[in-house]
């Protein structure tokens, strides 16, 4: 009830935009150009962990990228889950067109076509958040993105779809504050797969998600608990943003990106 409340007020109320503060717009059209993928790259964090999938990021979080993700994720901006989600699905598509090049396929127009092979499609898993939060927040904001990523690649023409089938399996510490190999520590084992997940992802492609990436010691451990679950191999893995620092090559706009997104 209070996430639909959240988003009627949206619809009603004066709004101001999450990026920049600019009055009324949800999102101004300068930091939505900052959502919209055009720039989609391979990311990198520094001290990669172990088990860690290729990484791409839609944009780099800072500036208005981070004001909209914590606005979304922090104070239930919930209107602002379709701009994240394109910004992901941006993410997801650049990382299948590398793949579909090196693999010798068209970029672009080749991503559909490999995601197109496989009856199951593209699935997106999301990494999952701790129930309180979930309580706290009113919404999980990871869930919320992903699925609106899969609508737009939908509409794309690329069969894609979100399965949930991640859950801790024990509680963890706030990551907040934490460097990389507390944060690997913090997580060792403490996800695994749903009962009956498995079959929700068989024989699919299946694509981590993200909001944010930090150390990637939380898609690191989403791959590790997928590939002790028996599933996979993970084709890799797509978030909304990432620091700066981690994007290790310069960006690469698509040519026919549009014809994806």
């Amino acid at each position: 009830m209070w996430g639909w409340w959240q988003e009627l007020a949206g619809l009603v109320l004066p709004a101001a935009c999450a990026g920049c503060g600019a009055a009324r717009a949800v999102l101004c059209a300068a930091c939505g150009r900052a959502l919209d993928g055009g720039a989609a790259a391979p990311v990198r964090p520094s001290g990669r962990p172990r088990g860690l999938p290729p990484v791409y990021g839609a944009a780099v979080y800072e500036g208005a990228v981070r004001a909209v993700v914590l606005a979304h994720k922090e104070r239930g901006a919930l209107a602002l889950a379709g701009p994240l989600g394109s910004a992901l699905a941006a993410a997801v598509a650049a990382g299948d067109a590398a793949a579909g090049a090196a693999g010798g396929g068209a970029v672009g127009g080749g991503a559909v076509r490999s995601w197109a092979e496989g009856p199951a499609g593209v699935v997106l898993v999301p990494v999952p958040s701790a129930r309180r939060q979930v309580r706290a927040r009113g919404h999980d904001p990871v869930r919320r993105i992903a699925l609106a990523a899969a609508g737009r690649l939908r509409r794309a023409g690329a069969p894609a779809r979100v399965a949930s089938v991640l859950h801790q399996v024990r509680p963890v510490a706030d990551q907040a504050g934490l460097g990389a190999r507390e944060r690997w520590e913090n997580l060792a084992g403490a996800l695994g797969v749903r009962r009956g997940g498995a079959l929700s992802v068989a024989g699919a492609r299946i694509v981590l998600v993200d909001d944010v990436i930090t150390t990637g010691a939380t898609l690191a451990e989403a791959s590790r608990a997928l590939r002790a679950a028996g599933l996979g191999p993970v084709a890799g893995a797509a978030v909304v943003a990432a620091p700066p620092r981690s994007f290790r090559t310069n960006p690469v706009v698509y040519p026919d990106r549009a014809t994806l997104l």
